[in-house]
């Protein structure tokens, strides 16, 4: 990857802070004519919202939801798809605890993980493998006491 000048990146102001403000969606990718597995997964067991897709992507399959933060998750259809099983969303979680009851009581299996101190969380995959991530803690679970900004 080549070397960015810092001309360059002070010429536009991007020197001064960070030019990424928030991360606006995720995407996963799912099977193609899986979009109701994926809507009784994500929207009824899950509880996100589902938002409609701009009219010019509709075609391409798929759907997309909104969480209560703004942010977004796109499920889109790949003809070749491949789970994400390593690469995955976390999601901050207002009752983890809660939240993997439910999801097991669903037939769903989940996965503790105690690495982090401090952090409740949990792993299980989406009906199509792919590996998503549920945790619960103030603000940012994953940052270091006097770690925040």
């Amino acid at each position: 990857m080549p070397k960015i000048e810092e001309s360059w990146l002070a010429a536009r102001g991007w020197l001064e802070g960070s030019v990424i403000e928030a991360l606006l969606h995720v995407q996963l990718a799912i099977p193609g004519g899986s979009e109701e597995v994926a809507r009784d997964f994500y929207g009824r067991l899950l509880g996100l919202r589902e938002i409609g897709k701009p009219a010019s992507l509709v075609a391409r399959g798929g759907c997309w939801f909104q969480l209560a933060s703004g942010q977004q998750l796109h499920l889109g259809v790949e003809q070749s798809f491949q789970p994400a099983r390593k690469a995955h969303p976390a999601f901050l979680c207002a009752n983890v605890s809660q939240l993997r009851q439910q999801l097991e009581e669903a037939g769903i299996r989940t996965s503790p993980d105690d690495l982090i101190p401090g952090v409740r969380r949990f792993y299980c995959a989406d009906p199509f493998g792919n590996r998503l991530e549920f945790a619960d803690g103030p603000g940012g679970p994953y940052l270091e006491e006097g770690a925040r900004s």
